[in-house]
């Protein structure tokens, strides 16, 4: 179809389509509503599932059934209906089910406002459900990028089992962009899905099962050690950032999404005025990139963390750093987006921006 111009929340629910979505359950919450309501749409049409469930709850409950089944399914929301799905994005994540959640960030905490905001890095990357479970977080800074990014994810969500999370602030949802739906994203061999609960006729002498109850300890530690190594393998495979500027910096910038857009119009004035500043962007921030850290040169005088939020990312940032170099913050919130040459102020004024 070549390239087009579309908005963002408009592209997600394409590149969901083009990725081979079978279904969609959902609830209306601003600022996504124009996923669903595309969907709605164009899914139907396709011989697939749409349904706008009662609520969140239900949502992702029909997504784990509908994923147990074996189907490619997605949910998307943004930051507080987030919040009502954790209960079962742990339950899925424990039971080793596929999916694909698109989070669309409002401001909060709270009901918060609808402005741009990257205040879910914590829900994102930590989660509010229980167990020692594990999503894999994509956080894209343009439209492309986030197409690519969702075609890609129902296979890799297939081939860990494993929910796949991509995280987008609602500026990339609301914006518009010349996006390529026909470029090619990497292909996995996916085996079968023999585990699927898709009726004994299709496994006969067997009954699967998709479950997250495990009530002998031995087996649920069992368990539990199983899914950290397949999160160790996550973090060895699907690791992904890149190195913009990187010819032997002054400082270094670690920002993502909307904030990393804004940083490189910074570093692009900072490098006219003779300082020389290179940036860090994590792509996945689940698993976040550690070993970008080791390429920061000995010599490089701090490291500054950019954020659409207060500090979150910046636990990250300080773990991954281990204490190499000084490492400082600049964060908004509440919707407010900043100027680059308040980015380019906090690096000519860095000594004032340091935390650690």
């Amino acid at each position: 179809m070549g390239k087009v111009l579309m908005k963002g929340n408009e592209a997600i629910a394409l590149a969901a389509i083009k990725g081979g979505c079978d279904a969609f359950y959902g609830y209306p919450i601003t600022p996504q509503n124009e996923v669903p309501e595309y969907l709605s749409k164009h899914l139907l049409a396709n011989g697939k599932v749409f349904l706008q469930a009662e609520s969140e709850v239900s949502a992702i409950n029909m997504v784990y059934g509908a994923a147990g089944a074996g189907k490619r399914v997605m949910t998307s929301s943004s930051s507080p209906g987030i919040a009502l799905k954790q209960e079962g994005i742990s339950y899925i994540a424990a039971a080793e089910l596929p999916c694909l959640i698109v989070s669309v960030m409002r401001g909060g905490p709270g009901l918060g406002g609808i402005q741009p905001s990257q205040g879910d890095y914590y829900q994102a990357t930590r989660g509010g459900g229980n167990g020692d479970y594990s999503l894999i977080v994509y956080a894209p800074e343009t439209i492309q990028e986030m197409v690519d990014t969702i075609k890609e994810s129902f296979d890799i969500a297939d081939y860990y089992r494993n929910p796949v999370m991509v995280l987008v602030d609602g500026l990339i949802g609301q914006m518009m962009e010349s996006v390529d739906f026909d470029r090619p994203v990497k292909e996995r061999f996916l085996p079968e899905k023999d585990w699927a609960t898709n009726g004994t006729a299709n496994h006969p002498g067997r009954r699967n099962v998709a479950n997250s109850l495990q009530i002998d300890p031995v087996a649920l530690e069992q368990h539990n050690i199983h899914l950290q190594e397949k999160y160790a393998l996550i973090k060895k495979n699907e690791t992904r950032y890149e190195m913009v500027n990187f010819d032997d910096p002054e400082y270094v910038i670690v920002a993502y999404g909307t904030m990393a857009r804004i940083c490189r119009s910074a570093i692009e004035m900072l490098n006219k005025e003779g300082i020389k500043v290179g940036m860090i962007r994590p792509i996945s921030i689940l698993p976040f990139p550690d070993q970008a850290f080791d390429e920061i040169p000995k010599n490089t005088k701090g490291i500054l963390c950019a954020e659409l939020s207060m500090g979150q990312m910046l636990d990250d940032v300080l773990i991954a750093n281990n204490g190499r170099h000084k490492v400082g913050f600049f964060g908004r919130s509440g919707g407010m987006l900043p100027d680059p040459e308040e980015i380019v102020d906090a690096i000519k004024n860095f000594k004032e921006r340091v935390v650690k």
